[in-house]
Formats: structure tokens, sequence, C-alpha cells
């Protein structure tokens, strides 16, 4: 395959780090999309009470409610005394649900207190809630309110239905709805104006919770967008890492989910089009792909119909117009993420073949490039695509577009081909494939993201013959500022099926410059893939590991460092962890004193390994005779 010409040579070229990842980010190219819109009037000519017509909370009250939160979080976990508390502080909540709901302290207590509720009050809330339902959805307080009641059906619906023994008590009040149909109710009325809740800034976050805990999964994206407006002290609570969770709903709750999803279909190009709107399509694409895929690729057809069907551009596809769009870019990114390969097969043969160039060169389009080629898991979608993106990848890194080239390198790793190629590129974009003694330079370049007579300083005129790699100049160097991107990129070539040159590279750094590498935040994770890479070998990783020797207690004592060095302990047999016990414990009491380091110290065992050095060897003993026998069975 010829890789076609190549741009001119650039001297000191410093990449532009690039926009990151995510809505909005700073530097990303794209404004922050506006949340501030003003709510629609409601259809049918029906009009909502005035927000003055709603029961305000009293002072008095919000203090009942704030003591008898405090008394909760105190009281014991279990046991007749806290069933009966909650029980008396929920049927207060009751029967000032609203007023609670609409005030602004009010409504981050009712959201905490809605966490300690039993699955009978919780109901009993969200049906004094529903006659204002439109309203409260709307509120920028209310909809907050929603969407925890909402979040407590994971927990709610697999808890023993052992409080449904007090039906009998509803017969003076009249029948208290049952959670599913509390769920199902909510989702026909919003169905009935699925345009209004879904474009109203406020709504649409309980249509896009809606869809999620109809699906059985909660994506992390919006458990964080909805931790953001809890209270201080919801926001402490430790929140689970990146993926989705999915907990079981009832069959009921999946068909409606279908019925709900069919709205998308009735107004296409509003969802398309609307910024606050979009978001919902967003949402249920995700669901959909894990809970119903073929409803899904439905709803994938009908976008991507509706948007070949607009008039077409003068260099191409009409599809590339949209691309190029700050809203509908996003749900294209969403499709992209969903599509199955025959679908991505067709989409780059239609649309997207002989466009690749201008879209990576382009501020918007990218982000949905980028998309495209994280959702690539085929050699013969990846083959055309390498071909054409190849030539342009030192000017897409000057461009200030490294996303596009950490997804391609991305996709080499995941589809294993064609690594060999884009590691060669990647040392010609970053100037140091020739002379080959600046190939030795390559992780401090690749890491920061900058060109070799940048980061060295050189003032080389273009044509010159470049100048060989000097050891003593670069030993002296510190280790320029880890990029998230250039941290990224690193990891990808390390799971490459040969990460040879990485790791001589990262052998070449000296013990500070590992050091500073292993305490970066961002290049932290680079050691991480040194030591969890299937490629890298137990004989590969010796020689940048021992660069660490003489650095323990400093790595101990930082944030990130201790993080690597708790990985590093947790694979070295036992002559190892005798080496850095001993060089620890020659520091034991500032390892103590430290917030990072005494967690290391008591995970080494330290204080036994200085007071009863037998014990602590023969304990060390069993755990790697463990460790060995765990990993003969998973080789298994």
């Amino acid at each position: 395959m010829g890789l076609g010409p190549r741009s001119p040579h650039k001297q000191g070229r410093r990449f532009p780090a690039g926009g990151k990842r995510g809505r909005g980010a700073k530097g990303s190219g794209r404004p922050r999309p506006g949340r501030q819109r003003h709510p629609c009037p409601p259809p049918d000519g029906r009009s909502e009470p005035a927000p003055d017509a709603h029961p305000h909370l009293s002072p008095e009250a919000l203090g009942y409610f704030r003591r008898a939160l405090s008394a909760l979080k105190e009281a014991p976990e279990t046991g007749e005394e806290r069933e009966l508390m909650v029980h008396n502080v929920l049927k207060e909540v009751e029967a000032q649900a609203l007023a609670l709901a609409t005030n602004r302290t009010g409504s981050e207590m009712l959201q905490e207190l809605l966490g300690f509720s039993p699955r009978k009050p919780l109901c009993r809330v969200w049906a004094a809630l529903h006659s204002s339902l439109r309203f409260v959805a709307c509120h920028r307080c209310g909809v907050h309110v929603l969407q925890s009641a909402l979040l407590q059906l994971p927990r709610l619906l697999g808890s023993p239905a052992e409080e449904e023994e007090g039906e009998e008590e509803d017969g003076k009040d009249g029948h208290v709805e049952t959670l599913e149909e509390l769920v199902l109710g909510l989702a026909a009325e919003v169905c009935d104006d699925f345009l209004f809740y879904c474009g109203d800034t406020h709504g649409s976050f309980v249509v896009r919770t809606l869809l999620q805990v109809l699906g059985g999964t909660l994506l992390e994206s919006e458990r964080a967008r909805h931790r953001g407006s809890q209270s201080p002290e919801a926001q402490k609570a430790p929140s689970r890492e990146c993926k989705p969770t999915d907990f079981e709903v009832p069959e009921t709750f999946l068909n409606c989910l279908q019925n709900l999803s069919s709205c998308f279909l009735k107004d296409v190009a509003v969802f398309i089009t609307d910024k606050i709107s979009s978001f919902c399509l967003q949402v249920a694409l995700q669901i959909l792909h894990r809970k119903l895929p073929q409803f899904c690729a439905h709803l994938c057809s009908a976008v991507i119909g509706y948007l070949s069907s607009r008039n077409s551009s003068a260099d191409g596809s009409p599809l590339l117009l949209f691309l190029r769009d700050q809203t509908s870019s996003r749900l294209l990114e969403q499709v992209l993420l969903v599509s199955e390969p025959p679908r991505l097969q067709s989409l780059f043969e239609d649309h997207l073949q002989g466009q690749l160039q201008a879209l990576a060169a382009h501020s918007i389009a990218n982000f949905p490039l980028q998309r495209f080629l994280d959702a690539i898991t085929t050699p013969e979608l990846l083959s055309p695509v390498f071909e054409e993106l190849s030539p342009a990848l030192e000017a897409v890194l000057a461009q200030g577009h490294p996303g596009v080239v950490i997804a391609l390198v991305g996709a080499c790793r995941r589809v294993g081909t064609h690594q060999a190629q884009v590691l060669q590129l990647l040392l010609e974009a970053f100037h140091c494939a020739e002379p080959s003694s600046r190939q030795v330079a390559c992780v401090p370049l690749f890491a920061t993201l900058m060109a070799y007579e940048v980061y060295y300083g050189l003032a080389e005129e273009e044509g010159a013959v470049p100048m060989e790699h000097q050891v003593e100049m670069a030993a002296a160097r510190d280790l320029g500022e880890v990029t998230v991107l250039g941290s990224l990129l690193l990891q990808h070539l390390l799971h490459f099926s040969r990460p040879c040159l990485i790791l001589q590279s990262l052998s070449a750094l000296t013990g500070p410059q590992l050091l500073t590498l292993a305490q970066s935040p961002a290049g932290s994770h680079v050691l991480d893939a040194v030591l969890t890479s299937p490629s890298v070998t137990h004989k590969q990783r010796r020689p940048v590991l021992k660069l660490l020797k003489g650095h323990y207690v400093a790595l101990a004592c930082s944030r990130h460092g201790s993080r690597v060095l708790d990985a590093i302990w947790s694979g070295a047999a036992l002559g190892a962890r005798k080496e850095i016990a001993a060089e620890l414990g020659e520091r034991n009491q500032e390892l103590i004193r430290d917030p990072f380091g005494h967690h290391v110290a008591r995970n080494v065992a330290l204080t036994t390994f200085l007071k009863r050095r037998e014990a602590w060897e023969q304990e060390q003993g069993a755990v790697a005779k463990r460790r060995r026998a765990l990993n003969s069975i998973l080789e298994d």
C-alpha cells in the first residue's frame, strides 16, 4: 500500500493539544451549547397554574426537614427506630411535596430523603406530585426531584415486596399506584406531549432519565450530570466509574421504551436540529443499542435517511453538511458509535470516502470522524480508511486535531493491522524518524505532543540535515508536561503487538524523568500500560521499572505515583518486594506522616517487615504462590 505524498517537512513544530473530548470543553473548537431556553407554551390550549398558585415552604417547615435529614443520616442503618423515623418524615414530605420540590433548598433535601425512602412512601410522594407533573418536570428545582425519584428504581425494583403488607391501610385514602404503574403513567404523559418535554431545558432531563429507567440502564454521563445538581453532601458520595449500570426491569418497561422511542420517528427533523431535543435522541440510541438493537438500527436508518435526502453539498454527500454542524454532528457521533460493521461500511462507501482528510481538518467534523474511527472493528473497513488518512497525519496534528490521530492509532490497536506503518508515520510526523538515533526520544515527544526540534529547543534551518540525537542533552532536560492525548497515544502503542521501540525509549529516560512520568495524572497511565499490556513481557518491563529504584519513597508520597507503586508491588516477585520494602523502610516515619505514603506503608506491611522480617517473608511468599496459581488458572 502506497502512503502517497507527505506534507513538506516543517521546522520546529509544536502540535496543538487539540480539543478535549466532551461538549464545550476548553479549546475544543466547539462553543458550549446554550441550555437557557424559554419553555414552550403547553399545547392543546391547556394552561398550567402560575408558580405563585403553588404552596410555598415556610421557614419552620424547612428547618424541620433539615433537622429530620440530619437525624436520618446519624441514625443506625437498620432497626425499628429508623423505620419509624423514615415513615414519619416521609409522611410530612407527602403533605408538602410540591412546596419542597419547587424550593431550591427543599428540593435538595427531598432528593436526599428519597434516597432513604422505601417503595411505598416513595410512591405516595410521587403521587402527590403527579397532579402538577408538567409544572414540576419543567421547574429548575422540581426536575431534579423527579430524576431522583426515577433513579431510586434500581434500588427499589430489586427489593423484597415487604411493604405491600400494608396495602389494606390505603382503603381510607384511596388506591395508591404501584411504582411500576407510576413509571408507566409518567411515560404515557411524556409520550402525549413528547416534543414539549424533549424541547424544554428542564423537561428534557426527565425524558433522558425516563429512557434509562425504562431500559434498565443508567449511563455514567447522565448520572454525573445529575450529581452536579445535587447538594455538596450528595456530591461527596462516591461515583461509579464510566461503564453503564444495568438492572432488571419488568417486560412492560421495555415495551414502553419502544413505544416512547417511536415518538422520535414522527418528528425526526426536530431531534436532529434542535440542541435540547437532540440530547434525548442521543440517550435513546445508547439505551436502545444495549436493550433493543433492532429498533436502534431502525432509528439510525431514519436519521441517516433523512439527512441523506437533504440538498446535496457541492463537494459530495449531503451528510457532510450535517457532520460540520454544531448540533447534528453530536447526534451523528452517537449514530456512528452504535452502528454495526455493515452499516459503518456502507456509510463510509456512500458518504465519507474521499472526504476524510477534509473532515479531519474541520473544527467540528473532526469529532464525529473520531467516533467513526472508534467504531471500526474490521480490517476491511480500516484498510481504505488508513490509506486515505495516513498521508495527512502530520497535517492533522499541526491543525490541532490530535484526537483524530489517537483514534486512528486506537483503531490499528483494536483491529491488529497497520501497526508498524502508523508507528513509522508518527516518527516522521514528530521528526524523530531520521536519523535513527532520534527514535529513542519518541516517548517524551509523543507524551508532550511536541516535534523533536521544539522539545529540545533546536533551531534547525529548513532543508538542513537533521542532527544526531544527543544523549547528554536529552538526559539533562526535565520531562515536559504530559498531555492526556499524548498519554493515550503511548497507551495504544504499548498495546501494539510489537511495542519494542516504545519500551526502548522508556528505558532511555533517566530515573527522575520516569519518576515525573509516574507522578503525572496523565503519565501514570502510561506506566499502567507497561504493567498490564499483554504484549509486554516481564523481561521487557524489568529495564523500565529498574529506573525507579531509588525513587520509591517519592513515588509513595505522590497521589498518582503511589498508585503506580501499588501496581508494581502487586506484580512483583518476592525478591523485588524485599528491595522495595527495604528502600521504603529507611524512611518509614516520613511515609507514615504522608497522606499517600502511609497507605503504601500499610499495603507493603512495612511495620512487619521492619520488626518481624521472617514472618513478613512467609506471608509475602504465600501471596506470591497464590498469585502464580491464579495466573496459571487464568492462562489455562
